[in-house]
């Protein structure tokens, strides 16, 4: 059924090139903190090796994972079959997030569409790689990607510092971001 992998195999990096969907899961530290699960698409996700991996993310309602990984690093990418075969493939690894300011965005940026209201991109290097059967995963159909993310940030795109700075600063258990550090307080705005 499953296999594991300490890197990402042609095939898993074939899969997941095909999958419209993933999801991102990361955890604080404390054991009062809250465990994150976000689904992404929007052709963000990109296998860069065998053994990393990076997202773009686009600005919402909250940024946990990027509070997260700066705390303790860990996070798993999951990516399930709901078309063809069924397969789901996990991703487990050590993220951390590049900012726009940072050296490194040119080189990462270039690998993904050009999208209004971008916050960050994630990167984790992955030392563990698995599929399972995914037999209970539903069939579901493709029809498209929404709009409205996109379309509310072209409406209101001078307002994307000020929503990152008010809302992505921290996460909902209260741990800094590196978005907020790089953006400053919102109470000393």
């Amino acid at each position: 059924m499953g296999k594991v992998f300490d890197h990402i195999t042609d095939n898993i990096r074939e899969f997941v090139s095909r999958q419209h969907l993933f999801f991102v899961a990361t955890a604080p530290l404390s054991a009062d903190g809250h465990v994150n699960l976000s689904p992404k698409g929007m052709d963000c996700f990109r296998v860069l090796s065998e053994q990393r991996v990076a997202y773009l993310d686009l600005t919402g309602s909250g940024n946990e994972t990027s509070a997260h990984i700066a705390e303790n690093g860990r996070i798993t990418f999951m990516f399930c079959a709901f078309q063809g075969s069924p397969n789901i493939v996990r991703l487990y690894g050590t993220g951390r997030t590049v900012l726009p300011t940072d050296a490194e965005w040119g080189t990462l940026a270039g690998h993904f569409p050009d999208y209004i209201g971008v916050r960050q991109i994630i990167v984790a290097e992955i030392d563990r790689a698995s599929t399972s059967c995914g037999y209970a995963v539903p069939f579901m159909d493709y029809r498209g990607e929404r709009e409205t993310l996109t379309k509310y940030w072209e409406a209101k795109a001078d307002e994307v510092s000020d929503y990152q700075r008010d809302k992505n600063s921290a996460s909902i258990d209260g741990i800094p971001t590196p978005l907020g550090e790089a953006l400053g307080d919102p109470a000393e705005r």
